[in-house]
């Protein structure tokens, strides 16, 4: 993975006082956001900071039945699209963290996390420029493989299976982080019509036609869809992440079809929550 290998020892949080200032407009809710990610004290693990409410990044803060992006809720506030950031976060060794979100205007919603172009890319070079530094040295997880599998009736798309094992420290970087999320266009009037993806566009997703194929070419990967279901579950995994530690398991992890409702169920049963 990109920073270091997900086999890692020890808690980690960024080096600077403030690793990122990054702006951007949230997908669904389509305001602006800006987000701070701050050095946070070891086994503190990652909190969501949204209008002076803490929402930790766990499993047990996660919305249910919320499956075009992962949600985190508490006292009242919420946060959604969370995915990317905390993938990137994972796969870099971010442990712990504090994030800040804050909006633009007379915005009254929830918060977001900026799309950016659908990817992680933006939130691992943010790593990458701040550094890591440990907090105090304990024993850490690692993953060894992940393999999810896509079906999508669109046939550009059609069946998809990536498999790889994580032991790369670039491997995250160069593999994982540029994959785009991907829509069908035959979807996306359905989606508008349900309030979501206010903020969407070409700049923010790769969009299939189920009979012209890809609308807004070229893919970075030829396989791009599925490496990004992986980007997903790699975030959505970290949500089983306790007092600092990272949330991805020494285990083979196989998904076929899979989606953050899905992810979010897997981790609540592996978190005894289920």
């Amino acid at each position: 993975m990109d920073v270091r290998s997900l086999e890692r020892n020890g808690y980690s949080t960024i080096r600077a006082a403030v690793v990122t200032l990054r702006t951007g407009r949230g997908l669904h809710s389509g305001g602006v956001f800006t987000v701070k990610i701050l050095p946070a004290a070891a086994r503190s693990g990652r909190c969501f900071i949204f209008r002076s409410a803490v929402i930790r990044a766990s499993i047990f803060n996660a919305v249910k039945d919320t499956p075009l992006c992962t949600t985190l809720s508490h006292d009242g506030h919420s946060v959604q699209t969370v995915e990317h950031l905390l993938s990137a976060l994972e796969a870099s060794g971010v442990d712990n963290c504090h994030i800040e979100i804050g909006v633009s205007g007379d915005y009254d919603g929830s918060g977001e996390v900026p799309i950016f172009d659908g990817s992680a890319r933006e939130w691992v070079e943010a790593v990458n420029q701040a550094g890591l530094k440990v907090a105090v040295d304990s024993g850490g997880r690692s993953c060894e493989k992940l393999a999810p599998y896509l079906s999508e009736p669109a046939p550009e798309i059609g069946r998809q299976w990536f498999s790889s094992t994580l032991l790369d420290e670039s491997f995250y970087s160069e593999a994982i982080a540029q994959a785009r999320t991907f829509c069908l266009y035959e979807e996306v009037e359905h989606m508008r019509n349900l309030g979501l993806i206010k903020g969407g566009s070409t700049e923010t997703a790769i969009i299939c036609s189920m009979n012209k194929g890809w609308l807004n070419p070229p893919l970075r990967y030829e396989d791009e869809p599925c490496r990004h279901k992986v980007l997903d579950l790699i975030g959505d995994m970290s949500l089983l992440a306790q007092e600092g530690n990272q949330g991805l398991l020494v285990a083979h992890i196989v998904v076929y079809k899979g989606g953050h409702s899905l992810h979010t169920e897997f981790v609540r049963h592996l978190s005894g929550n289920g």
